[in-house]
């Protein structure tokens, strides 16, 4: 992991770019010695995007169960599929 300053980055951002695409490590940008934004290597952004939102899916699905043990009343299936627009 590394940091270089936003006016060093922009004389040498083909540098920054093949550092964190070839690293696949960030490289941090700073303005005034505080992380101000990050280049990453495209795949690995990717990749965490997806876990993100697998992530959120998870909470969601659980989030739903509890409704349910708490006694909340489910939805039918076909009600869920028909607001989707699915059937």
């Amino acid at each position: 992991m590394s940091e270089i300053s936003v006016s060093d980055a922009r004389s040498r951002l083909a540098d920054v770019v093949d550092q964190a695409r070839v690293d696949h490590d960030p490289v941090y940008l700073t303005r005034r010695g505080r992380r101000v934004a990050a280049v990453v290597d495209a795949g690995q952004l990717e990749h965490l995007i997806e876990a993100a939102e697998d992530l959120a899916d998870l909470r969601a699905a659980a989030s739903a169960r509890a409704e349910i043990e708490a006694g909340a009343e489910a939805i039918p299936w076909d009600q869920v599929k028909a607001d989707l627009g699915l059937v």
